[in-house]
C-alpha cells in the first residue's frame, strides 16, 4: 500500500509515523519547503514527535516532498490533513482544503482511496471535495475511486492516547468507500468505527468539540458570578466530580485555545445559519462567553492591583505560560495573546515566561522574556500550569499571584 499524506502538521505527521510503523510506504506532501527540508534532515516541528521519531520514520522509508512530481509510484491511499481556519466572517475557510484536493486530484487513479481528515462542516466531502476530484480525474467517486471522511482526533501532548489507540471514525460517500477507508485505518488504528456516511462522520467531530465548547463556557460563566458570590467554584467542581454518574468535570480558565474548541463549533453554526436560516444559539452563546474571558482576566488583574494600592498602568505584569495547553509549544488561538494585548493597551509593563516559547510577539511587538518564572513583578498571572513550573515556589516568591488555572493556594494567591 502506497500512502500519500497531504499536510505534515500536528495531524498529518503523527499519522505518517504510525503508517510507517506498520510497514506501509508513506510519502508526505507539504507546500512548506522548510518543513520538507527539516523533516528529510531528521528535524521535527511538532510537539508530539521528537527528532529521533523522525529519524526512525526516515529509516522506515518515509520521505517528505513539496511537489507531486516527486512522489514515487502510484498512490493507493491519499489522506488530506490541512488546516481549516475561520474566515474573516467567522465561516470556514476551505482554501487549503480546496488546494489540497486539487493536488490529490492529480494523483487519483482507478481504485485508489481519498480521505479528508480536515475538520469542516457536514457536506464538505460530498459537496466540495468530490466535484473537484471527479472533474480532474474523469472518474466517479464511489465507482472509479473511493472517497471518505475521517475526523482527526489528535490531542497534542497527550501521552496516553495517540493514533494507534484512539478509535477512528470513518464515513464514506458509499458503503464501499467506508470499507476501503476502514481497510487503511485498520492497519494503523486498533479500533475503527464506521459512520453511516461521510456527513455523520463530519458531524461527529463537530459534536465532540461543541460539547466541550459549551461546557467550558458554562463553568467560565460560573467562575465569574461565583467570584462575586464568594463561592469557591474549584472546590464545588471537586465535590461534584465525586458523583460516579451523570457528571463530567470541566474547568474554567482564561479563555479557550487550540484549533478545535474556539473554531470548530463555528463551522456548525455557519452551516445552520447558511442552510436553515436560524442561529445555533448554544454555540453562539458559548462563543460569546468564552471570548470574553481574556477581558475578564485583565479586569480582575486591575482589580487585584488596585486592592494592593497599585494601578495597572505602569505595573510590572508577568505572564506565566503563553501556549494554549500545558507542556506543549503550540500557541494556536492561545488566550495569552488577547490578554497581553489588553494589558498593553492599559499601560502594563509586560513580560512573560514559558519554558516552551523562546520568543513571543503580540501584534508585532516583542514581549520581553523573563529569566525565570520567579522574576520580580507587581502581579504574576498563571495562564498555563506547565509541569516544569514549581507552583509552590512561585506562590512563595510572587508578590501577588493571579491563578487562572486553580492550581495554587496561598495567602498571596487569588483564583480566577
Amino acid at each position: 500500500m502506497n500512502v500519500v499524506i497531504i499536510g505534515l502538521g500536528y495531524v498529518g505527521l503523527p499519522l505518517a509515523q504510525e503508517a510507517v510503523r506498520t510497514g506501509l510506504r508513506v510519502t508526505g506532501l507539504d507546500i512548506n519547503q522548510a518543513t520538507v527540508d527539516g523533516l528529510n534532515a531528521g528535524r521535527s516541528h511538532v510537539d508530539d514527535l521528537s527528532d529521533a521519531d523522525i529519524a526512525a520514520m526516515l529509516a522506515g522509508g518515509f520521505r517528505a516532498v513539496a511537489k507531486t512530481g516527486d512522489i514515487p509510484g502510484d498512490a493507493d491511499v491519499i489522506v488530506i490533513c490541512v488546516p481549516t481556519p475561520l474566515s474573516e466572517s467567522d465561516g470556514p475557510d476551505l482554501t487549503a482544503v480546496r488546494a489540497a484536493t486539487e493536488t490529490a486530484a492529480a494523483l487519483v487513479r482507478p481504485g485508489c482511496t481519498v480521505i479528508l481528515e480536515s475538520t469542516t462542516y457536514p457536506g464538505t466531502t460530498d459537496e466540495i471535495v468530490r466535484p473537484i476530484l471527479e472533474k480532474a480525474s474523469g472518474l466517479s467517486a464511489g465507482i472509479g475511486f473511493h472517497l471518505a471522511f475521517s475526523p482527526e482526533r489528535i490531542d497534542p501532548g497527550n501521552e496516553t492516547y495517540g493514533i494507534r489507540n484512539t478509535p477512528k471514525v470513518v464515513g464514506g460517500i458509499t458503503p464501499a468507500c467506508t470499507e476501503a477507508a476502514a481497510g487503511f485505518y485498520g492497519r494503523v488504528c486498533d479500533t475503527v468505527v464506521r459512520a453511516k456516511s461521510a456527513r455523520e462522520a463530519e458531524m461527529a467531530k463537530l459534536l465532540e468539540n461543541t460539547y466541550r465548547h459549551v461546557n467550558i463556557a458554562l463553568v467560565n460563566e460560573m467562575a465569574i458570578f461565583c467570584h462575586e458570590l464568594g463561592v469557591d467554584l474549584w472546590d464545588a467542581i471537586r465535590c461534584a466530580a465525586t458523583k460516579p454518574f451523570g457528571f463530567q468535570a470541566f474547568y474554567p480558565g482564561p479563555g479557550v485555545g487550540g484549533h478545535c474548541i474556539p473554531i470548530d463549533p463555528n463551522y456548525l453554526s455557519y452551516k445552520v445559519r447558511a442552510e436553515l436560516n436560524y442561529p445555533f444559539r448554544f454555540v453562539e452563546l458559548a462563543q460569546e462567553i468564552n471570548s470574553r474571558m481574556p477581558g475578564y482576566v485583565v479586569d480582575r488583574a486591575a482589580e487585584l492591583l488596585n486592592t494592593h494600592a497599585k494601578p495597572l498602568n505602569g505595573a510590572r505584569v508577568l505572564l506565566l505560560g503563553v501556549t494554549y495547553k500545558k507542556d506543549i509549544a503550540d500557541q494556536r488561538e492561545s488566550p495569552a495573546r488577547p490578554i497581553a494585548r489588553k494589558l498593553l493597551q492599559r499601560g502594563a509593563d509586560l513580560s512573560y515566561h514559558d519554558p516552551f516559547v523562546d520568543n513571543w510577539q503580540v501584534d508585532g511587538r516583542d514581549i520581553p522574556r523573563a529569566a525565570s518564572p520567579l522574576a520580580p513583578a507587581d502581579l504574576t498571572i498563571l495562564l498555563q500550569a506547565h509541569t516544569q513550573y514549581d507552583l509552590a515556589g512561585i506562590a512563595a516568591k510572587a508578590r501577588l499571584l493571579f491563578d487562572t488555572r486553580g492550581k495554587i493556594t496561598g495567602e498571596s494567591v487569588y483564583p480566577l
